[in-house]
């Protein structure tokens, strides 16, 4: 199962970075068979993420691509400057909290410098880097295996360091959230590990700019029953505010 999902990461990678790819050079890539290539684009147009064309697909133009942390940290960001503000002076002093990975979560730990006894885990090194040394936090990181793209860690160790702990708030940044996905992103680990940190958690939080709304990324974190509010700008739709409000989820534009 693991070769599987191993690959299929691979190829949706591909499939992003290039807009198209064929089976037979797939196949050829990843010493499988046509078949079981078929098979994994089969599974990505049921996803919604792909066109299928004949011989190979095509990436849909309304899925979220996967940029670097770099390239995130170039869009929206003064949107992700307010939201991190605005999610960090929720924090109080003396509670435990989860940043996962993500431009949105740095701009938050960028702003708990001053809070008192905090505890925090994080799976971004980048997170851990910034916060190293504050003597007011209590800093932990969940371990596992480095995704160089994101600086985040991911996998077994990671999960297990997260089944040890419970904390009072997750703040989720996401790469893509609708009605019918729920809160997705780009990779399967990663996916894995944000659905370990909700159910550690007795609140969860979204914090995203309106951009990531109604886009499906590939791997499924949670869906929107398990988050409590959502923290974004003011350019979400009123159509979108208003759905989400009667789920129960409070809305919170900066």
């Amino acid at each position: 199962m693991k070769s599987t999902v191993d690959r299929r990461d691979k190829i949706l990678s591909k499939i992003q970075s290039r807009g198209a790819v064929r089976v037979d050079e797939l196949s050829e890539e990843f010493n499988v068979s046509a078949v079981t290539i078929r098979n994994d684009l089969d599974f990505f147009e049921d996803k919604g993420l792909i066109h299928r064309t004949y011989g190979g697909a095509l990436l849909r133009n309304n899925v979220y691509n996967n940029p670097s942390l770099e390239e995130k940290q170039t869009i929206n960001m003064e949107k992700k400057s307010r939201i991190g503000k605005y999610a960090a002076g929720l924090v109080k002093d003396g509670e435990s909290i989860i940043l996962d990975s993500g431009t949105t979560t740095r701009e938050i730990a960028l702003r708990l410098k001053n809070k008192e006894n905090i505890t925090l885990m994080t799976n971004a090194i980048n997170i851990a880097m910034e916060l190293a040394g504050i003597p007011t936090l209590h800093l932990m990181l969940t371990g596992g295996v480095l995704r160089d793209k994101s600086y985040s860690l991911v996998g077994p160790e990671a999960e297990r360091t997260m089944q040890n702990y419970y904390f009072d708030t997750f703040f989720l940044c996401v790469d893509g959230m609708d009605f019918e996905h729920g809160l997705t992103t780009s990779n399967p680990q990663e996916a894995q590990l944000n659905r370990l940190m909700v159910e550690r958690s007795n609140k969860v939080i979204a914090v995203t700019d309106s951009s990531k709304f109604g886009r499906q990324s590939f791997s499924h974190i949670c869906n929107l029953a398990s988050i409590e509010s959502v923290i974004t700008d003011d350019q979400i739709s009123r159509a979108c505010e208003k759905r989400l409000k009667k789920r129960d989820i409070d809305v919170i534009k900066v």
